[in-house]
């Protein structure tokens, strides 16, 4: 299964603008765990704007 490349660029800098982390990081990660990464932070952002 190929994983499309907009997406996956989308995801690893997703990750990099809100944890700051480098690059080779990000893509060294298995997709799930770097889905799990987008999500939580998803998370985060909702907390912070709905003010909790």
């Amino acid at each position: 299964m190929t994983y499309a490349p907009d997406r996956l660029q989308e995801e690893v800098a997703y990750v990099a603008y809100h944890f700051h982390w480098p690059l080779d990081d990000i893509l060294d990660l298995e997709h799930p765990d770097r889905l799990r990464y987008v999500a939580e932070i998803a998370r985060i952002n909702t907390r912070i704007t709905q003010g909790r």
